[in-house]
């Protein structure tokens, strides 16, 4: 319940009046007032995907895919253009002004942000990881010494509790992705960036192939990173290791989503074959469950660290549940909602699943 909670006020607190979504900021766009009827736009998906499952009988194949991508990106961009810090913009509304760039190229949306490895952020990442494993030892040494020795229940304990925080990651990094993907804008105090990187992301899905390791991760080791685990630590006390081992994990595992979500944009022959097998084994987010989050209006399959939490949440309705909510707190409208005013119909009815 206190998650929920937690969830909900998130999202309210990015979707004040000012909270809206991202386009390049690389020209200036005239501000405009634009209404709320939106156009569903068709999917931008990774390549090397055979099949895939949107909400109609139809399956497209990849030629089909890039033919439609293709006749998007020619398609003139319209002359009533919001900017992505303008009230009332959300990426793939008419107007938007947020032109798709041909091919498979690189566009990096972030003002200030760039594609290069720095050895600062070398730096960062690697002191996150070991500190995270640190506590993760630590933590697992107590618990040892706390069972006089006794390998197996050390062992199953353990086991138990990094795949129960894999899995909660997984839930979390679907809450966080819902938030900045439908609330918020580059101005949104704090979150503005991650939600304009996120918000933008839309717009060519591709450029995280491009990003290294630490160039990927980097940002999400301020949030999920060493002095947040030493916090939750210190508060459990020494009595409750298997809690610091939980979050070291949990914040370990967050960061590493990126990761994951990069290698979900791309092909087989693009990644180590270790990679291909955890997909498979569905330990990370796959190319097909992924790409069917990038069909419009961008309402279901947010989880991204293993997608194991995708078809039970989706199912339930929990984010329309949520937008529901927010809804009635503020009256701020979710940026889905907006791509899809059925979407909307139906939420405000009641009817939080998503159709089949």
């Amino acid at each position: 319940m206190k998650f929920l909670c937690t969830s909900t006020v998130l999202a309210t607190l990015l979707s004040s009046s000012t909270c809206v979504a991202f386009t390049s900021p690389k020209s200036p766009l005239q501000s405009s007032t634009q209404g709320r009827l939106a156009t569903k736009l068709s999917s931008t998906l990774v390549e090397d995907v055979d099949t895939i499952a949107p909400r109609s009988t139809q399956q497209l194949t990849e030629e089909q895919q890039l033919q439609s991508y293709i006749s998007q990106s020619n398609t003139e961009a319209p002359l009533d253009q919001k900017s992505y810090l303008d009230d009332g913009f959300v990426f793939g509304l008419n107007g938007s002004g947020l032109e798709r760039p041909k091919g498979k190229v690189a566009s990096v949306v972030v003002e200030g942000d760039a594609l290069e490895t720095t050895p600062q952020q070398i730096g960062i990442v690697s002191a996150t990881f070991a500190g995270h494993a640190l506590f993760a030892a630590n933590a697992i040494h107590t618990l040892f010494s706390q069972t006089d020795g006794n390998i197996g229940v050390t062992a199953l304990t353990s086991i138990a509790t990094i795949v129960a925080s894999w899995i909660a990651a997984d839930f979390g990094s679907g809450v966080l992705h819902w938030s900045v993907d439908n609330y918020g804008n580059g101005r949104t105090p704090i979150m503005g960036n991650i939600i304009a990187a996120f918000q933008g992301h839309h717009s060519a899905p591709w450029t995280i192939t491009y990003r290294g390791f630490s160039n990927n991760v980097w940002k999400l080791c301020i949030p999920f990173g060493v002095p947040t685990v030493a916090a939750i630590t210190y508060l459990a006390g020494p009595a409750n290791p298997m809690v610091s081992l939980f979050f070291a994990v949990f914040c370990a595992t967050e960061i590493l989503s990126q990761e994951f979500h990069k290698w979900s944009h791309m092909t087989k022959k693009e990644v180590p074959g270790w990679v291909n097998t955890m997909q498979d084994l569905g330990i990370s987010i796959g190319r097909v469950p992924h790409a069917q989050h990038h069909i419009a209006p961008y309402d279901g399959r947010y989880c991204i660290v293993s997608g194991f939490c995708n078809d039970t949440v989706d199912q339930s309705g929990f984010f329309r549940w949520m937008e529901h909510r927010v809804y009635e707190m503020n009256g701020v409208e979710a940026n889905s909602w907006k791509l899809d005013p059925e979407l909307r119909a139906r939420t405000l009815r009641g009817e939080y699943q998503l159709p089949e």
